[in-house]
Parts: C-alpha cells; structure tokens; sequence
C-alpha cells in the first residue's frame, strides 16, 4: 500500500489530477456550509437543536444524505446532487420506453452527449420544482416538527423567488463540478461528490452516538468502538458481495475478413451479483416518502394518524417489512428494464459469438436470463439485508437515526471507493508502476 502511494506521488499527471480533486472537494464543502439569502440563521439553528432526536429529517433525509446535512442548513447546495441522480434514473428509464432516446443510445458518443445535454436540463428543472416546494415548507415552517421559529426574514415573493434561484444555481454549480472532476480528476465525478458529503457526516454520527451512550463511565466508548467494529465487518461483507460475479464464457469464431483473419478469442460477460447497485434503495425510499408526504401535507384524519404511527420514524416493523420487500420488487424491475438478454444474444450472434454448450439466438437469450434470474435473487436480498442495517442498530445500541454504516450511505461509500481505487490503478499501471493494492 504504501508503495502504490509512492507511485502516486512519483506520477505528476496522476498527482496534479488528484490535487485537483482535492480543490474542487474543498470548494464543494464550503458551499455546502454558506446560507442563501434571506435566512435566519439563529433561528434555523434553534430548531436543528431542538429537533437533535434524528426526526428533523424525516420526509427530507435521503436528499439530506446526499447533500450531507447541507440541506437542513439551507446553504447554497442544499438540493445537493438529488435533482441530477433523479434526472438520470428518469431519463435510463426512458431510453427503454421512448424510441427517439433508444435510437440516440446506439448512436455511440454522439448520441450520450445528446442524452446528458437532455440530462442537464431536466436536472435544473427539478432543481426548480425541489427548491420551490423546500421553500415554501420553510416559509410555512413544515421543516422542523415542532419548530415554529421564523426560519426566513421575508416571505415576499421578490425574496422566495431569490431563495430558489440561487438553490437552483448551487444544483447547477454542483453538476458543472461533477463534470469538472470526470474530466480533469480522479473517479467519476457525480460518485465522487456524492461519496464526500456522505462521508463528510460519519465523524459527527458516531460522535453523536457516543454522546447519546454518555451516561455510564465507559458506556459511551464501548457503544463508539462497538459501531466502528460493526461498521468494519458490514464493508468486508459489501465488499465482498460487490466483486461477486458469474462469468459466462464467450467464444469468437474465427472468420476471413478480405484477406485477413479475425475471431478466434475467449472473452466472458461479467454478470454482478448486485447488478443494480443502490437504485432500488433509492426507488424504495421514494416510493416510501409519498406517505410522509401525505401526512405532512393533510394532518389530523386518520390515515394521517396511522402513517405517522407506523411509518415516519421509521423504526416500526411494518415500514421495514414494505421498505424490503419494495427493494427486491424494484432490483427485479430496474434488471429487467437495464439488461436486454435478447439484445445481447442479437450481439453476439452478429460478431460470430457464442457460449459454449448453448446455440446462438433465442437460446442463449433464454440461458442469459436464466442466470441473470438466480444471481438477483440472492442480490436483492444482500440490499434488503444491507438496508435495514440501521433498524438492527436501534435494536442493539439504539442508535438507528445516527448509525453511519447503514443502508444507501454505506453501499454508495463503499461503492464508489472501489471503482476510484481501481481507476487510479489502471493508470498507474499504464505508466509502469504496480498496481495500487499491490
């Protein structure tokens, strides 16, 4: 390890694009600290202490995981990278159902410039539509439960317009960074950004869980050693199951081309066994938020009532019971929908390719979704398992609002540390040098 540090710093190309990582990140941070206009900020942080019980979140914390805590401190990043990731699910998916988007796909480098050029754009449009009703829960003070503070000095329409532009121009910053680091830096840069404000609340979590354990004399460390070991022993496993994969072989016939010879090669196609990655995390959390939403909106009656019994902690058996079943619903959908067995067969036909034992055409389609069928489920059930993490924490330290090592933080955390570590040694290994972890 140290040796792949000191083939780092020996590369200068490697260094200065690491360098520039590393300033665009600090950049990134501080706006993620500066308030927008028109905000009151003693009276925001009166409520964020008042509502310290991890509930001040609530209908808000997956944006506010991705944004790390900037959100509920209503900085210039607030909306953080949600409205880009969910402009790039909205448009994956539409590339299956639009023709028009379909054909751009196949048209190579041309046609993904034109889809991330649709992207952009529709990202600074839910930038809108989520700075606009973040807003106004903040004027009318639907924020914080129980907080009945002035978050905002004015509630005119020239100083709420002002609020939401500038939230849609630190979405817009914050897309142009992540383009910035893909380009010029280290990693893909979305990842990236996303992994550092996630990472940037572990410290203040697991502070937190130690101060809430600080009655007893060593009570307090003991519950802090006991969530680090927890949370070592859950990345090994997220680890582990991240490089798992089945590899189907493929042989290329030989074929004269002219005068020349091609084909011949052994190849295989990777299939992971979380072929979805955090999406149907993602997806359940959304779909979960919609009664959240509806018992903020209409208080009072009694399905209102029964939703903030059972599902706006969090906590209740019923809530994890739906949140894991929709996670194994959606891997299976968001599979389906992402990976074309029939395409891919239609592929390897057409290039002289085949699995051997299988016959080329609708049989190796058959097979393909035969195994991709058996690897889901075993994947699916890993992110259930992986995403009720912080319920198992209440029930051991009681600690589940605060438990840092949990659901979509860790498998993005985790995620992304990987592929940027195996970016940095493909290129180390391009100039010479060994590999990183080597």
């Amino acid at each position: 390890m140290l040796t792949g540090f000191m083939n780092v710093i020996r590369s200068s190309d490697l260094r200065k694009k690491i360098l520039f990582t590393l300033g665009i990140l600090v950049v990134f941070r501080l706006g993620s600290t500066l308030p927008v206009p028109n905000v009151n900020m003693v009276a925001l942080d009166a409520c964020r202490t008042q509502s310290e019980s991890g509930d001040q979140a609530g209908l808000f914390s997956l944006i506010n995981l991705f944004s790390g805590g900037a959100m509920l401190k209503m900085s210039i990043f607030a909306l953080g990278i949600m409205p880009y990731i969910t402009a790039s699910i909205i448009l994956q998916l539409m590339t299956v159902v639009v023709p028009r988007l379909e054909t751009l796909k196949k048209e190579g480098a041309a046609g993904t410039a034109k889809i991330t050029q649709y992207t952009r754009y529709l990202t600074l449009i839910l930038a809108v539509l989520n700075g606009t009703a973040y807003v106004s829960m903040a004027v009318n003070k639907q924020i914080f439960q129980g907080c009945n503070e002035d978050i905002v000095y004015d509630a005119g329409i020239f100083s709420i317009v002002v609020m939401i532009l500038t939230m849609t121009a630190g979405t817009g910053i914050v897309m142009w960074f992540g383009e910035l680091i893909t380009d010029h830096g280290v990693g893909r840069g979305m990842s990236v950004l996303m992994f550092t404000q996630i990472a940037a609340r572990f410290p203040t979590s697991l502070w937190s869980i130690k101060m809430a354990h600080a009655g007893g004399a060593d009570k307090g460390w003991f519950i802090f050693l006991l969530v680090i070991a927890i949370g070592l022993l859950v990345m090994v496993g997220i680890i582990f199951m991240e490089q798992g994969q089945r590899r189907i072989p493929v042989q290329y016939a030989k074929r004269m081309v002219g005068r020349k010879m091609y084909g011949g090669s052994k190849t295989y196609i990777p299939l992971k066994v979380n072929q979805s990655g955090v999406i149907p995390v993602i997806f359940a959390s959304s779909i979960l938020y919609l009664p959240a939403l509806y018992a903020q909106l209409w208080p009072g009656n009694s399905a209102s009532n029964w939703i903030a019994r059972y599902f706006i902690k969090g906590d209740h058996w019923i809530y994890n019971v739906a949140f894991f079943l929709l996670i194994i619903a959606f891997c299976y959908f968001y599979i389906s929908i992402t990976f074309n067995p029939v395409e891919i067969s239609d592929n390897m036909k057409k290039y002289g390719g085949f699995i051997p034992g299988i016959r080329a055409g609708a049989p190796t389609a058959r097979y393909l979704q035969y195994v991709l069928s058996r690897l889901t489920a075993p994947g699916s059930l890993y992110l259930g398992l992986i995403a009720l993490i912080p319920t198992l924490a209440f029930i051991l330290v009681g600690a589940s609002q605060q438990f840092p090592f949990g659901g979509t933080s860790i498998l993005i955390v985790v995620g992304v540390g990987l592929d940027t570590v195996k970016q940095i040694q493909s290129q180390l290994e391009q100039r010479s040098y060994e590999g990183f972890l080597k």
